[in-house]
């Protein structure tokens, strides 16, 4: 299924100078993934604590533009320029989900939002990244497939924020959104277990 993670290869060209700067500049790929971490993690906590304040809604968008540049850059650092180990195999994996719940949680705190729903997206969300890691364990490759994966989430939750910080209110269109995207992001738990069980068996 189509999904933004596709646009990856024409990003990562844009982001390429930088990537080569960072890289002579003796910045690793583990602390660009930290640096992802804690930005996400400290946005997240501010929405929250602010009670989903509008003007921290309305600047989300840039936030999660920068996470998405900052996750390209840390791949990109280990791949071409010799980073790649164990330890940020593992901070990658970790680090996405636990970016993603302190982000997306954070609309728990915009009254009127239903929780049920925020809370569905963030835990099939998760389920989606897990599948995806779970795959190699099967004889599969790293699974990204749509329709909603980290890029697509992104899009989403940023779009959510960016209206309701132009002071749109939650209402009915609220409920449908975020539902629209919990089931999408459950059909990507099953076609990325069903995209790894055949790639599986063709192996």
């Amino acid at each position: 299924m189509a999904s933004i993670y596709d646009l990856k290869p024409r990003f990562q060209d844009l982001l390429r100078p930088v990537c080569d700067r960072l890289a002579r500049d003796g910045i690793t790929a583990n602390q660009v993934t930290l640096v992802a971490l804690v930005l996400s993690i400290l946005y997240g906590v501010l929405i929250f604590a602010s009670g989903g304040s509008r003007l921290w809604l309305f600047l989300l968008p840039v936030v999660l533009f920068l996470r998405m540049a900052l996750n390209a850059i840390d791949g990109m650092l280990a791949r071409e320029h010799g980073q790649k180990s164990r330890l940020g195999a593992i901070l990658n994996e970790v680090s996405d989900v636990v970016a993603d719940q302190a982000l997306y949680l954070s609309f728990l705190a915009v009254p009127g939002l239903p929780p049920t729903a925020v809370a569905a997206a963030v835990i099939m969300a998760a389920a989606s990244e897990l599948v995806g890691v779970v795959a190699q364990t099967i004889g599969a490759s790293r699974r990204y497939d749509g329709p909603m994966g980290k890029s697509d989430r992104a899009f989403a939750f940023g779009l959510l924020g960016f209206l309701l910080g132009l002071g749109l209110a939650p209402g009915w269109w609220s409920h449908v959104y975020l539902w629209i995207v919990a089931s999408l992001a459950s059909v990507t738990v099953v076609n990325r277990a069903a995209k790894a069980l055949a790639e599986g068996d063709g192996r």
